[in-house]
């Protein structure tokens, strides 16, 4: 799903991927992904163990020079050199923030005002709220005078 998010952002101009079940455009058909939030290479492994049959494909995303094998080379290497990012971007897939991107047909940027309640709001960067401070003071050291 992120090498499809990819080459749609990078060829394509659109924020888009190939979803885990989807309608075919025609709409004849239905799309089931199972094993969509799998790492490919976890599923190469299983079907070693399990001697499954390689079988040759020359579809699009196989050819040498294929925009596909650019992006799979680079999201490997971005999987070597940063731990975790790779998830990251899978959570990120599931976690849009419409109003933080700019497609109007998403969110109403014209009728925006610092009145608007906007509930996904980015506080990543917001201090963090501190507990309120005493309103009594406590003394230090307890008086050893009587009155």
């Amino acid at each position: 799903m992120i090498e499809t998010l990819f080459l749609n952002m990078f060829f394509g101009g659109r924020i888009k991927s190939m979803p885990p079940k989807l309608v075919s455009d025609d709409g004849e058909h239905m799309v089931i992904r199972p094993l969509a939030y799998c790492a490919e290479s976890d599923i190469v492994r299983f079907a070693r163990g399990m001697n499954y049959p390689i079988i040759p494909c020359n579809l699009c995303g196989s050819l040498e020079n294929a925009q596909r094998k650019q992006i799979k080379g680079m999201l490997q290497g971005w999987a070597q050199q940063h731990p975790g990012r790779i998830e990251s971007l899978t959570t990120a897939m599931r976690n849009v923030v419409p109003s933080h991107l700019s497609d109007a047909s998403l969110f109403d940027f014209k009728g925006l005002t610092r009145d608007t309640p906007v509930s996904e709001g980015d506080v990543a960067f917001d201090p963090p709220e501190l507990p309120r401070t005493m309103q009594t003071v406590v003394p230090l050291m307890p008086s050893s005078r009587e009155d």
